[in-house]
């Protein structure tokens, strides 16, 4: 999707624009890079937004969230699968519910990480449900699948993309719930966890574009208008729709205010819970 946009924004712009993916530890190691990188337009962060919003109250980091980032515009947001593998035998989320409740510590819950966004909707769904899972904690997307079509566990979230989207059509994964203001509009038929009555796990996962703090505001503003007008257009909507993700167009201002009401919203979170990394 990224790579798709960034392409058309390339266009419009008249300026090359090449993608370095830069994974690791929940995407903090790509941040850090930008958060160092010369304040003058040429480096940008496309990004979760978790480096900035969850990992800053779990890791001591090598940047200040709040005082080397500063946000450029958003591109959408993900709503998050939860999906059961061939090694789960019941059929429903209330089938998962009520096997995690009898025989509490045995079912299996994947998720990409210590203090990642599907673990805290897993520690808000044990709160709200009483259910009690095992806790399967990944260093990466690649290797959850692989083990998910292995049936190394019965139950994970995930985010839709391609690879996740041919296994549900395949019938390797089923789809129990999803998360977001509305259902997916690919998967309309399952309800959100707000409908299931978990509204504190109907948690997304938000994407845009991040700058290094000192970049100029004309730049931040142009980049934010280029970004806007991209998401609007025909082919980036079909794609998004075609993923089961969800443009979004901000300001660059409103896109921070949202950064900072997340991080806000993820430390009472995560301080109720008690949840460490």
């Amino acid at each position: 999707m990224g790579r798709k946009l960034i392409e058309q924004m390339s266009k419009v712009l008249g300026q090359s624009m090449v993608v370095e993916n830069k994974g690791g530890a929940g995407g903090t190691v790509g941040m850090l890079e930008v958060a160092k990188a010369r304040p003058d337009g040429y480096t940008l962060a496309l990004s979760a937004i978790s480096p900035l919003t969850l990992s800053p109250h779990l890791n001591k980091l090598g940047y200040d969230a709040n005082k080397d980032i500063v946000a450029v515009a958003p591109m959408m947001y993900s709503p998050v699968y939860v999906l059961a593998t061939s090694a789960f035998n019941g059929s429903t989320w209330e089938d998962l519910i009520a096997q995690a409740r009898a025989k509490p510590d045995t079912v299996r819950f994947a998720t990409s990480g210590m203090g990642s966004v599907g673990h805290i909707m897993l520690e808000q769904i044990q709160v709200r449900t009483g259910a009690r899972f095992i806790h399967v904690p990944y260093k990466g997307v690649g290797q959850t699948i692989t083990d998910a079509v292995g049936g190394q566990f019965e139950v994970m979230t995930g985010n839709p993309f391609g690879t996740i989207n041919t296994l549900i059509e395949q019938g390797k994964l089923r789809v129990l719930a999803t998360t977001g203001p509305q259902r997916a509009p690919n998967q309309p038929a399952v309800a959100t966890l707000a409908e299931k009555g978990v509204p504190e796990a109907n948690l997304t996962s938000l994407f845009g574009f991040m700058a290094p703090a000192g970049t100029p505001s004309q730049i931040i503003n142009r980049l934010n208008e280029v970004v806007q007008e991209q998401v609007a257009t025909e082919a980036i909507r079909d794609t998004l729709r075609a993923t089961d993700n969800v443009g979004l167009r901000q300001s660059a201002a409103e896109f921070a205010a949202l950064l900072k009401q997340e991080s806000r919203n993820n430390a009472e979170i995560i301080k109720k819970a008690n949840i460490t990394a």
